[in-house]
Parts: structure tokens; sequence; C-alpha cells
């Protein structure tokens, strides 16, 4: 072989390496281009929303919220208690930051929520003495305070919820046992939500409760909305919390509880989703002593699993789901984090501790 040969052969493989890495490159930048962010997945479906606090929307978290979801609900600055601590005193800082940030990104924003048993404010249930309210004091103040928020946010925020967790988990009850029960009676919940339809006539209006998948509680939570319905009080959908686990829902019962509330004519959202890793404890508990919360490769499959068969379901259901929304954006800090077990890390999100996808991520996004 002459050397002139040789010197040939160097180049012409030299510029096939090339080729093939430049080629190589082209198709990795094509598939790196492919991978959208969480909501773009979800365009033709419905929007992805995340719950969050002003310290979400400092960067680099901002950006990330931004990337990935196109609807927001505040955690806790719009419940009752944050807004109103005392009579006609309103912290409007931390609400007004969250729906600025939503409405200069061109986010939905769903409230949350307008009655609800916790985190009320004590001073709304008596006067100045201690002693309870009368009905009509109480519906008054309840009036001014739906009316107060609503309409500052009105045009802005598309949907509420209304009444929160008003069933009981006592399944022998229908609702739950509360200052709002004991002086108004049952039917606070049916002027909450004319209070909410009188403020803001084009906002959409929700009762919003957990475990509402379980069958039991379906059963219920059906009756109180169909006599909602049927009353002709203006509500217009029921959101699904959604805290769940690789343990439940079954795919049986969550079809169910959507084929149930939409027979009414209700749109559904998915209010408050997270997959947790263990199965559900209602009571407070210390971290037992040699109880490991490893996030173990098994567990991860599971969830994986479960999620991928959840927005299955979702998208399934497109024309009744008209929102679905996380509590959490990633693992690094969740609600779930030594709660109701203290110690125990839980890892219910679609991104890990440094925001990067999971493989729950990708089975819900690859469809």
């Amino acid at each position: 072989m002459s050397q002139e040969y040789n010197i040939d052969m160097k180049t012409f493989i030299a510029k096939s390496f090339c080729t093939a890495l430049f080629t190589a490159s082209l198709t990795w930048v094509a598939q790196a281009q492919d991978v959208k962010d969480l909501k773009d997945y979800y365009q033709n479906y419905f929007p992805i929303g995340i719950a969050v606090n002003v310290r979400s929307l400092e960067e680099p978290q901002a950006d990330f919220i931004k990337k990935n979801f196109n609807s927001i609900t505040a955690e806790n600055d719009m419940k009752m208690g944050p807004l109103q601590p005392k009579e006609g005193i309103f912290n409007w800082k931390n609400a007004d930051r969250i729906v600025d940030f939503a409405f200069k990104n061109n986010m939905k924003i769903r409230g949350h929520a307008l009655c609800w048993h916790e985190q009320a404010g004590d001073w709304i249930f008596v006067d100045k003495n201690g002693n309870n309210v009368s009905r009509e004091l109480l519906l008054e103040r309840l009036r001014t305070h739906i009316h107060t928020v609503v309409n500052r946010y009105k045009g802005k925020i598309y949907a509420w919820d209304v009444v929160n967790e008003a069933i009981d988990d006592n399944p022998n009850n229908l609702l739950r046992k509360s200052k709002w029960t004991e002086i108004i009676g049952d039917d606070f919940i049916e002027k909450a939500f004319e209070y909410a339809h009188e403020a803001d006539p084009n906002a959409k209006l929700f009762y919003n409760d957990y475990n509402s998948e379980r069958p039991e509680k379906v059963e219920r939570i059906y009756t109180l909305l169909k006599q909602l319905k049927d009353k002709n009080i203006p509500i217009d959908g029921v959101g699904l919390q959604a805290h769940w686990s690789i343990f439940e829902p079954s795919r049986s019962e969550l079809e169910h509880a959507i084929q149930k509330y939409s027979s009414l004519g209700l749109e559904i959202h998915i209010t408050e989703l997270d997959v947790s890793i263990y199965k559900w404890e209602k009571e407070k508990r210390a971290k037992r002593p040699n109880e490991s919360d490893e996030y173990t490769p098994e567990l991860q499959k599971a969830q994986a699993n479960k999620y991928q068969m959840f927005f299955e379901v979702f998208r399934k259901y497109k024309k009744n789901i008209t929102n679905v929304t996380f509590w959490n954006a990633t693992d690094k800090y969740t609600w779930l984090d030594h709660y109701p077990v203290e110690g125990r890390k839980n890892y219910p999100s679609l991104f890990d501790i440094n925001a990067k996808p999971k493989a729950a991520f990708w089975k819900v996004v690859n469809f």
C-alpha cells in the first residue's frame, strides 16, 4: 500500500467518523427537542396545574413552574384564615403576588378555598364575649368574606373551590359536624355557592373533597351534589383531591367515581394530585425504629405504573376532566414529608429532589 493511499484512507476514515458523529449529534438534538415540558404533552387534553406558595415564585423554582405547568392554585394563601385573620382585615400580599405571577405568565388560576371547617379563623364564629354568633350574623360574615375575595379576583380566577371537605369521615353521617353546621345548619353549603355566584357569575364553582373515589364516600358525595343540583344551586363541578398512593384507588374505583359525578352534568377537576409510596395512615405517629423510607427501585416502578394508570383514565375521560393539578412540584419538599409519620420522607411527585423527571414522568408523557 502506497503512503499516498494510506493517507487518503486515513482522511476518508476521519471524514467518515466526523460525518457519523455529526449525524449522531443531529439525531440527539432532534430527540432532545422531542422532549417537551409536562404541560405541552397535554395541550390537547387539559391544563396541568401546580399548588404554589410565594417562595415557589422565586428562581429557580419559578422558571421550573412556568416551563411545566399552565395552571396555578394557591396552597394556603387564599384560605379564609390566612386571608382574613381578623374581621375586616385582609392579607392580600401573598394572594396578589400569586395571581399576578399567573396572570403575567398566561396561566389559569384556581381559587382554593372559600369555605372550610379548618383554617377559618376562630373570630368568624364568635361574638366579642366568645359566644357563638347567630345564624344570621355568621351568614353575613360568610357572604362578606366570599364577596370581598371573589370580587377582588373577578376576571382572573376562573374556578373556585367554594366548599372544601364537608362530607364526614364517618360513613354513617352525610355532613361533617363543624361550626358551620352547628350555627348555620346544613344549608351553609348552598349559601356559600350562592354567594360565590353572586360575586362572579362567570366563575366555575366546585365542591372539593378527599377519598372521593372510595366507593362508600362516592355515594355520599354524590348525594350531596345531587341535592345541590336538584335545588338549582349554582355548582359547576367537583374536585377530586387525589391524594393517592401506590395502593389506591384502583382503575375501576376511579372510573366509577368519574362516571358517577359526571352523570350529574358536572365537570371534574383533579385538584391536589400526588402518589404516596406508603399506605395512608389517618393517625399521626412517630417513625418506628428500623422503619425504612428508602425509595427503592421496586417502589419507583410501582409508583410509575400507578401514575401511568391514572393518566390513562384522565385521558379517557378528557371530556369530563377539565383540569389536573399536582400538589407538589418535586420531591424536594412535600406536604407528605413527616406527615402523618414524623421523620419519614415521601417521594410523591413526578420530579425528583433535583427537579429531574422520574420514571413516573415518562410513564405519564409517553402515550
